[in-house]
């Protein structure tokens, strides 16, 4: 059987944001990815990621936090960074992180304009709700485009109840809608619904002039956004059920390891091939200035 072949990247326009526009018109998906380091940043960009999101659940994947909140400035700042240095065509964006944007409009504009001026990023991603919509719309009007985030909103999961799907009531979904809305009038290009009901992401797809996009929220939506690493199992202690496995990594990388660990204990690692020798005069000149006879 022939071997799979990777797919040949095309060549890219720097997606923007009214390109993003023209694919909500067209009723072309969008691919929206959470990624956090240059590798992925690279592989994701080349083969035709419209969004590289710098989400603030790298801190959890890569540094080992047990939720977002924990997750600090300098940790986004980092992945952003190595994101930025992976990527040319995605349209690159931050997730602001716990507390960043929310004390006061000047904080927010603050701290979205060092995502721009030290990691490069274009937009900013802000989750809340209408209540957080002044804030956004300072750092909207200060030149930082910003994607809203509605719906399971991790930094404020107590208050919420915990991670439990959005939306499920009529009078909830008419609040989701409701933020959405605020977000919208404060200037945001685009919407995230995470695990919000696949009735009320439709809806906000079909009704709002901006692309809507589903994080477990369904199909209908004007894009997708997963958890980059949640495609490969990279992150043991949860899959969420929104999230699919296309890959399991960890069992590879079990077995690679354990070989490696196999081949050092009885040295067949490094072999010849991985080695450089002297010759065989240098190494005679070598043995008989030191005097050294080799043990084995």
């Amino acid at each position: 059987m022939a071997e799979t072949q990777a797919p040949t990247p095309q060549k890219r326009k720097h997606v923007t944001i009214p390109m993003l526009m023209k694919k909500k018109q067209a009723g072309e998906k969008i691919t929206q990815l959470a990624v956090y380091d240059f590798a992925n940043a690279r592989v994701a960009d080349r083969l035709g990621a419209d969004i590289l999101c710098v989400s603030d659940t790298g801190g959890m994947v890569l540094f080992g936090h047990p939720n977002t909140t924990s997750v600090t400035f300098e940790e986004v700042m980092l992945m952003a960074q190595a994101v930025d240095r992976g990527s040319q065509y995605g349209l690159r964006m931050v997730d602001m992180p716990y507390m960043s944007f929310h004390l006061s409009p000047q904080q927010a504009v603050d701290n979205a304009a060092q995502f721009v001026h030290r990691a490069n990023a274009e937009v900013m991603k802000c989750e809340g709700n209408q209540y957080h919509c002044k804030n956004i719309e300072a750092i909207v009007r200060a030149g930082i485009p910003v994607q809203g985030h509605i719906g399971i909103t991790p930094m404020r999961m107590p208050q919420l109840g915990g991670f439990s799907a959005q939306g499920k009531t009529s009078d909830r979904a008419k609040e989701l809608i409701d933020d959405a809305l605020a977000m919208v009038d404060a200037g945001c290009f685009s919407i995230m619904c995470e695990v919000c009901t696949s009735e009320l992401c439709q809806y906000l797809a079909e009704t709002l002039p901006v692309p809507v996009i589903s994080l477990g929220a369904g199909n209908k939506a004007d894009g997708v956004h997963i958890i980059g690493s949640d495609l490969f199992h990279l992150y043991e202690p949860h899959v969420p059920r929104h999230s699919k496995i296309y890959e399991d990594l960890i069992p590879i990388m079990e077995r690679v390891y354990t070989q490696y660990f196999d081949e050092v204990r009885d040295e067949t690692y490094p072999g010849p091939e991985h080695t450089v020798f002297m010759k065989p005069d240098e190494l005679a000149k070598f043995k008989e200035m030191l005097h050294w006879a080799p043990k084995r």
